[in-house]
C-alpha cells in the first residue's frame, strides 16, 4: 500500500501547529483492515450463493418441484415430478402470473419450465393445446399430456388460468413475463396507499405512459441546465450571488403567475361539450393547477423574506464562491467528479442487487404446505442478509466519503499552494493517489460511524411503518422523535466527518485527531460557520431552485399543449424530483469546495497574519475581505455600530496568529 507509520494523535489542536502538505503518513490503519476483512465477508456472501447453485437458479429460473430450467435434474426425496430432464425447456412460465403475494413480494403460482413462451394471447384451452401442438411447449402441469387439456377434469386446476396474456421471455433470466403489465396494477395500487379511489390512480399511470417522451426530454433538460450553471460559475463566480438571486425573483414571479394564468384560462374554458370522462380530468387538472398555484405563492412569499434578511450577510461567501470559481478553472476534473462516484455507486449497486437475489434463491430444497419445493437457508447463515444490508450501507457511505476526500484533498492543494504554476498536472488525481496510498483507513472509520447512525434510524423507520395505525399516540411520538433525532445527528456526523477528511488531506493526521482539529478551528468561527452555512447553501439552494423551476416550466408548458394526455400531475412531480436531484449532485461538489474553502481560509487566517515568515496563503480576493474586515471592525469599534458583532469574528480570526 505503499505506508508509513500511523500518525500520532496525542497532540492537542490548540497547541500544535497546523503543517499543510509537509507530511504524509498513512491513517487508522486498523479500520482499513477491519473494512478489507468486511469486503471479504461480502465476497464469501456471493461466493456461498453460487457454490450452493443459486446463481443457476436465479438465472435459469427453476419450476415448482426443483428443477432447475435448461438441464438435466437429480431426484429429491419424496419430492415429485423432481430430476426431470428439462434440457429442452429453458423458460420458466406462470400458471398465474397475475397472482401476486404482496407479503412476501413474489408471484404465488405454479412454475414450469416449457420450450417456449406464448407470443399472443390464448383465450381457451383449445388455442393452449394447439400451442403445445405447434410449439411443442406445453403450458399445463407436468402430469398432463396436450391432448387431454380439453377432456380432463383436472384441467382448470392443472392448466394456466385462462385467457393467458402474451408473454416474453425476459432478458438474461428465462422468465416469461406478460407483455401487458396491466395485470400488475394491483400491486401498484397495493404499494400506493394514498390513492384510495383506483379510476384516479389509473389516470395517473395513464399520465406517464403517454408523457413518457416529455418526461424523458425535461429530465434531460434538466441535465443540461445543471451542466451549464456548472459551467458559468466558474466564470462568473464574483456575481453569481446576485445573478442567482435576481433569476429566482423572476423565475419565481413568473412560474406563480403563469400557474395562475392557466389556472383562470381553464377554469373559464367551456364544458358543456366535453364527455363526463374528460370533465373529470379537467377537474383533476384544475384542483391540481390551484394547488401548485397557492403553493407557489407562498414558496415565493418565504424565499423573498429570507432573501430581506440575509442581504447584508454575503461577503466573505461572495469571496469565497469568486475563489470556488478560481479552483474550478484550476482543477476541471471536478465538475465530473459526481459521474465517477455516481458510476461506482450503480457498479456497486448492481453487485449488492444480484448478490440479494442470489441469497433468495439459495439453500436447501423444503417441501411447503402445498407440495412445492422451496430453496431455505438453516442454520446461523440464514443471517447472512443482516450482513448483506449493512453492507449496503457502509460500502455506499465508503465511496461517497472517497468523493469528499478526493475533493478535499484537491482543493486543498490548490489553497496551500502558493505558486498555483507548481500545482501537480492533475491534482484530482494525485489526489486520488494519496487517499488510496494513506487515507482509505480514515475514510471507512469515518463512513462506519455514519453506519452506525443511519442503521437505527432505519430500524426504527421500519418499525414504525409496520406499526402504523396500530401504535397508540404517544409511542407514534416517541417513535418520531427518535427518528428526527437519529437524523439530525446523522446530518451534523456529515458535516463534521466532512470537515475531518479536510484536516486528514492538510496534516495527514487519523480520524479522530483530524476530527477534534476541525472541531475546534469551527468552533473558534462558529459565527463564520453559521453565515457560510446559511448564505452559502442558500444561494447554492437557489440554484437548484432554479433548474427545477425552469424545468417545471417548461414541463407545464409542454403538458398543458400535449393534446393526448390525460392527468399530468405525477409526471410533472417526477420531472421536478429528477432535476431537483441532479441539480443537487452536481452543486453539492461546489458546496463541497466553499467548505473546504472556509476551513482553509479559517486555519489560514489562525495560523498566519500576513507578517514576513507568516505570510498568507489565501488567494487575493480573500486577502481583501481580511484588510476590509479589519478597516469596518476599526470603524465600528470607533462607532458602535451593530455590525461590529458580525465583523469581530472574522476580524479575530485573523489578529488572534
Amino acid at each position: 500500500m505503499g505506508c508509513c507509520s500511523s500518525a500520532s494523535s496525542a497532540a492537542q489542536s490548540s497547541k500544535r501547529e497546523w503543517k499543510p502538505l509537509e507530511d504524509r503518513s498513512c491513517t487508522d490503519i486498523p479500520w482499513l483492515l477491519l473494512f478489507i476483512l468486511f469486503c471479504i465477508g461480502m465476497g464469501f456472501i456471493c461466493g456461498f450463493s453460487i457454490a450452493t447453485g443459486a446463481a443457476a437458479r436465479l438465472v435459469s429460473g427453476y419450476d415448482s418441484y426443483g428443477n432447475i430450467c435448461g438441464q438435466k435434474n437429480t431426484k429429491l426425496e419424496a419430492i415429485p415430478n423432481s430430476g426431470m430432464d428439462h434440457t429442452q425447456r429453458k423458460y420458466v412460465f406462470f400458471l398465474d402470473p397475475c397472482n401476486l403475494d404482496l407479503i412476501n413480494r413474489k408471484i404465488k403460482s405454479v412454475a414450469l419450465c416449457v420450450a417456449a413462451c406464448p407470443r399472443q394471447e390464448l383465450k381457451t384451452l383449445s388455442d393452449v393445446q394447439k400451442f403445445a401442438e405447434i410449439n411443442g411447449s406445453a403450458l399445463c402441469s407436468y402430469n398432463l399430456k396436450p391432448s387431454e387439456y380439453t377432456t380432463s377434469p383436472k384441467s382448470s386446476v392443472l392448466c394456466p388460468k385462462l385467457p393467458v396474456p402474451a408473454s416474453a421471455p425476459i432478458p438474461f433470466f428465462h422468465r416469461c413475463a406478460p407483455v401487458n403489465i396491466s395485470c400488475y396494477a394491483k400491486f401498484a395500487e397495493a404499494l400506493i396507499t394514498f390513492v384510495s379511489d383506483n379510476s384516479v390512480l389509473h389516470r395517473l399511470i395513464s399520465g406517464v405512459m403517454t408523457s413518457k417522451e416529455i418526461i424523458l426530454g425535461l429530465c434531460l433538460l434538466s441535465l443540461v441546465l445543471s451542466m451549464i450553471l456548472m459551467v458559468i460559475i466558474r466564470y462568473i463566480s464574483r456575481v453569481l450571488v446576485w445573478i442567482l438571486t435576481i433569476l429566482v425573483i423572476l423565475g419565481s414571479l413568473g412560474g406563480t403567475g403563469v400557474l395562475w394564468w392557466l389556472y383562470a384560462k381553464q377554469r373559464r374554458s367551456p364544458k358543456e361539450t366535453v364527455t363526463p370522462e374528460q370533465l373529470q380530468i379537467a377537474e383533476d387538472n384544475l384542483q391540481a393547477l390551484l394547488i401548485y398555484a397557492i403553493s407557489a405563492t407562498v414558496f415565493t412569499v418565504i424565499l423573498f423574506l429570507i432573501m430581506l434578511v440575509m442581504r447584508k450577510r454575503v461577503a466573505l461567501t461572495i469571496a469565497l464562491f469568486h475563489v470556488a470559481g478560481k479552483v474550478f478553472i484550476h482543477l476541471p476534473l471536478l465538475v465530473f467528479q459526481p459521474f465517477w462516484t455516481f458510476f461506482a455507486l450503480v457498479l456497486f449497486w448492481v453487485y449488492w442487487i444480484m448478490t440479494l437475489l442470489f441469497l433468495g434463491t439459495t439453500g436447501s430444497p423444503v417441501q411447503n404446505e402445498q407440495g412445492f419445493v422451496e430453496f431455505k437457508i438453516s442454520g446461523p447463515l440464514q443471517y447472512m442478509w443482516w450482513y448483506h444490508v449493512v453492507g449496503l450501507i457502509w460500502i455506499s457511505e465508503f465511496i461517497l466519503a472517497c468523493q469528499q476526500m478526493t475533493v478535499a484533498g484537491a482543493v486543498v492543494t490548490y489553497y496551500f499552494t502558493r505558486d498555483k504554476r507548481n500545482l501537480p498536472f492533475t491534482p484530482i488525481l494525485a489526489s486520488v493517489n494519496r487517499l488510496i496510498r494513506y487515507h482509505l483507513g480514515t475514510v471507512a472509520k469515518g463512513s462506519f460511524i455514519i453506519t452506525l447512525v443511519k442503521i437505527p434510524r432505519m430500524i426504527l423507520m421500519y418499525i414504525h411503518s409496520q406499526l402504523k395505525g396500530k401504535e397508540n399516540a404517544c409511542a407514534r411520538c416517541v417513535l418520531k422523535s427518535c427518528i428526527c433525532c437519529l437524523w439530525c445527528l446523522e446530518k451534523c456526523l456529515n458535516y463534521l466527518n466532512q470537515n475531518a477528511y479536510t484536516a486528514t488531506a492538510i496534516n495527514s493526521t487519523n480520524f479522530c485527531t483530524s476530527a477534534k482539529d476541525a472541531f475546534v478551528i469551527l468552533v473558534e468561527n462558529a459565527l463564520r460557520v453559521a453565515t457560510i452555512n446559511t448564505v452559502g447553501d442558500f444561494m447554492l439552494f437557489l440554484g437548484k431552485v432554479l433548474i427545477v423551476c425552469s424545468t417545471g416550466l417548461a414541463g407545464i408548458m409542454l403538458l398543458n399543449y400535449q393534446q393526448d394526455y390525460t392527468v399530468w400531475v405525477l409526471p410533472l412531480i417526477i420531472v421536478c424530483l429528477f432535476a431537483f436531484l441532479v441539480a443537487h449532485c452536481f452543486l453539492s461538489i461546489y458546496e463541497m469546495v466553499v467548505d473546504v474553502l472556509f476551513l482553509c481560509f479559517a486555519i489560514d487566517t489562525k495560523y498566519n497574519d500576513g507578517s514576513p515568515g507568516r505570510e498568507f496563503y489565501m488567494d487575493k480576493v480573500l486577502m481583501e475581505f481580511v484588510e476590509n474586515s479589519r478597516k469596518a471592525m476599526k470603524e465600528a469599534g470607533k462607532g458602535g455600530v451593530a455590525d461590529a458583532r458580525e465583523l469581530k469574528p472574522m476580524a479575530s480570526g485573523a489578529s488572534s496568529a
